[in-house]
């Protein structure tokens, strides 16, 4: 990531907010109307609605609701499962440090730490010496004068948790702590190799919640959507409101290393330019929600919308990893989707170079119009437990959630599912790549299934399920 002083890596200038005039703000939302304020405050999922996943699907755990829970009791246990579940953001942030350590070209020379080497650690000398002198140059990375936003806000996590980087003792007890959390990483790694899941949609359940996010669920999504309306199931122009269940905030990609751009989110973005590029929805009437627990995701959302209201556009790099091992026919048409992707919202401009530690990569930018970035509205929710009270002309045509519930169990997912399910407008569509759970259908029925094999052997299938509200 490059530093860039008085600004956010993904075109959000903070300072700007405040020199311009508020008749700026109130001029462009007489464009483009704002849509927060209409936004009605989540609600806990009521009992009644909870009782048919009660009944029929077994929770696991060590705090799981009693039998016979009244209403009250309902609602206190919902409060603190929802308090628990935002507590596991915390590891997720960790995970996203421990990504930096194993993966980061910013900041040192050392090898990266791949899988191969991951189950190495412990027991060769030389991968331990990868890990010890990748902790001591993210160290200073982080207590750098000068660090990117990126590293500014590990800086800020590490410290919440009771580190710093002022003494030699201070560095070291922090070392121990990244190498702690590698140790940990490795574990967990080895333990679902070992198990050989067959259900990938509840592999994550005991892990933290991870924020990284990349663009292979968004051509699956632009599959799949092309799809729909290719056998009419979706209609051109049926689409106005739509919402992303845990939009993600991109920072260090998890497999390449490519920690040289600043935190973004992208997934809104190239869902609003499919939409677009397809005919399903008109860029000056679609209204787009995001549903995330993570402060840090709604925050970077809503000031981009403050930036957007002073007319600043908001930019996101776009590199993928061309040299992968993929399958002919997904390189080819990746490419073709990576290439035009956001030429429907925004224009291209000059990129962030690639840093000569990550080989392979394709890289591009591009520049999103602020009434595009205008159209989207974050609310702090968690779907598991929680959805907006929406009257029957307010519910989504289109809900999104990829790489979100697989971090949760079946009873979970039920309760997700039912949230979702009171959401939609009846002929309305979830699109996830997680196969949900689906004792309890809560009036959602599979529609379709799209599968798009991604690499060589070994092979590695992605699939997005669509599910459809019936009426």
């Amino acid at each position: 990531m490059t530093a860039r002083s008085h600004q956010s890596g993904s075109g959000i200038s903070f300072p700007a907010v405040l020199k311009r005039c508020s008749c700026v703000i109130l001029t462009f939302f007489a464009l483009v109307p704002s849509i927060s304020a209409q936004t009605p405050a989540p609600e806990f999922l009521p009992l009644d609605s909870a009782q048919p996943v009660l009944q029929k699907i077994a929770c696991t755990g060590s705090a799981c609701p009693a039998a016979n829970i009244g209403p009250v009791d309902w609602t206190a246990w919902l409060q603190k499962s929802d308090a628990q579940i935002r507590q596991r953001l915390d590891t997720g942030e960790e995970d996203s440090l421990t990504n930096l350590l194993r993966f980061g070209v910013t900041y040192t020379k050392e090898y990266r730490i791949d899988d191969e080497y991951l189950v190495l650690y412990g027991q060769s000398s030389l991968v331990n010496a990868f890990a010890e002198n990748r902790a001591d140059d993210l160290i200073k990375a982080l207590a750098a004068s000068n660090a990117n936003q990126g590293f500014v806000e590990m800086r800020a996590f590490v410290e919440k948790k009771g580190y710093s980087l002022k003494t030699p003792a201070d560095r070291a007890k922090l070392k121990a702590y990244l190498l702690a959390n590698l140790a940990r990483m490795q574990k967990e790694f080895l333990q679902l190799r070992e198990q050989a899941k067959t259900n990938r949609s509840q592999e994550f359940e005991q892990r933290g919640i991870s924020l990284d996010s990349n663009l292979w669920p968004d051509y699956d999504l632009d599959l799949t959507l092309q799809t729909l309306l290719d056998s009419g199931k979706l209609k051109p122009n049926s689409i106005r409101r739509v919402a992303i269940v845990g939009p993600g905030l991109d920072f260090v990609n998890k497999q390449e290393g490519v920690d040289y751009y600043p935190p973004q989110v992208t997934q809104p973005f190239a869902v609003l330019d499919t939409l677009f590029r397809l005919g399903l929805a008109k860029p000056d009437a679609v209204e787009l929600y995001t549903f995330d627990i993570s402060s840090r995701v709604n925050l970077h959302l809503d000031m981009a919308r403050k930036n957007a209201a002073q007319d600043q556009p908001y930019t996101v790099q776009l590199p993928w990893y061309s040299d992968g091992r993929w399958t002919e026919d997904f390189r080819a048409k990746f490419t073709t989707y990576w290439q035009q992707l956001g030429s429907q919202i925004g224009k291209p401009v000059g990129p962030i170079p690639v840093p000569q530690g990550s080989p392979g990569f394709a890289t591009r930018a591009v520049k999103i119009r602020p009434e595009i970035v205008a159209r989207i509205t974050p609310v702090d929710m968690n779907i598991v437990y929680q959805r907006l009270p929406l009257a029957p002309d307010q519910r989504f045509d289109l809900i999104i959630g990829t790489n979100i519930f697989l971090y949760y169990g079946g009873f979970e997912q039920a309760l997700a599912r039912v949230n979702m399910a009171t959401m939609l407008k009846p002929g309305g569509y979830l699109l996830s790549n997680d196969k949900l759970e689906d004792a309890v259908p809560a009036g959602l029925e599979q529609a379709t299934t799209t599968d798009i094999p991604m690499t060589t052997p070994p092979v590695i299938t992605d699939h997005i399920y669509a599910y459809r509200r019936t009426p």
